[in-house]
């Protein structure tokens, strides 16, 4: 039973049996309490909402404190991908904030990376698609193609 991992979605990472059935109380209370939540980038993942009306589909996800520039939307094969990187001002991107009299003495924000992908519906038209950002949300319309009336065929007397 020692090879067994279980994942843990508060701190995004998986945790190893031993550390839940270790013999003495207080070193599990030690490692739980040690582990920092804020260093693992896997908690930035967006929440996003997805409905339908008449006329589209709609896609919004939260991005606090990114901007389009850190967005791209990509279709191929029916399917839609959100990808987004944020950079951290140490990898290059300057934000004007930096001061080289400062240090830090402790740094939560991190860059981050992260990907989404949705398998489009038949009737989604995939040339219409449209995205709009505005205040950290980003909106994402999928029109629907229109409905084909039915046709009639004429039958033959043969």
């Amino acid at each position: 039973m020692n090879n067994v991992s279980l994942y843990d979605p508060r701190f995004g990472l998986r945790v190893s049996n031993d550390l839940f059935f270790r013999n003495d109380p207080f070193e599990l209370l030690d490692s739980f309490f040690g582990m920092d939540p804020f260093e693992n980038v896997g908690l930035r993942a967006p929440a996003i909402d997805v409905r339908e009306n008449d006329k589209a589909y709609l896609i919004e996800a939260e991005l606090p404190g990114l901007s389009e520039k850190d967005v791209k939307l990509e279709v191929k094969d029916s399917v839609l991908t959100l990808k987004v990187e944020k950079k951290s001002p140490e990898s290059g991107e300057k934000t004007g904030d930096e001061n080289k009299d400062e240090k830090w003495i402790r740094k939560e924000r991190a860059e981050f990376s992260f990907t989404r992908s949705f398998s489009l519906p038949d009737n989604a038209d995939e040339e219409a698609i449209e995205a709009r950002f505005k205040d950290g949300i980003l909106m994402i319309a999928l029109p629907k193609k229109p409905e084909k009336a039915p046709r009639q065929v004429q039958v033959k007397v043969a």
